[in-house]
């Protein structure tokens, strides 16, 4: 199945990118498992799992919340022991925040959920395709450099 590639301006590219992974991404949200935990607190973990221990205020930063708003979700975080405290190595005053194991595990599950989900989808494309979006990844993945 051979498609054409509409010739489109690198303003409309970036809308038509924008909607795509936006839609793919909510799709991925979708095939997570279903818990009482909520998208800004698997947003937090995750990040605490990807960047290693940090203090409250980075990990706001990191999430672009206000650290009260931050202080909410890792409460909510610790009593379902998925992260834990510890003192800061340098500065008494301030605490650092890790996921525990299974904090850990839990972002393992919700990983190992949402890349069965677009496994399952890639299968239905044809080679060609599924090299294009290894082309597209490797592309998206060096536009997100900083």
């Amino acid at each position: 199945m051979v498609t054409e590639v509409r010739k489109v301006s690198p303003t409309q590219l970036a809308g038509l990118l924008r909607d795509a992974t936006t839609r793919v991404n909510r799709r991925l949200r979708q095939a997570r498992p279903i818990g009482d935990i909520t998208i800004a607190q698997i947003s937090a973990l995750q990040s605490l799992d990807a960047a290693g221990a940090m203090s409250p205020r980075e990990l706001a930063d990191m999430e672009r919340v206000q650290p009260p708003t931050m202080t909410r979700i890792v409460a909510r975080l610790e009593e379902r022991g998925l992260v834990q405290r510890t003192p800061h190595p340098t500065d008494g005053r301030q605490v650092v925040l890790a996921p525990t194991a299974i904090g850990r595990e839990l972002m393992a599950e919700y990983r190992r959920a949402r890349d069965e989900w677009l496994a399952r989808r890639l299968a239905a494309l044809t080679p060609a395709e599924r090299d294009t979006l290894q082309r597209a990844a490797d592309i998206l993945l060096r536009l997100a450099k900083d």
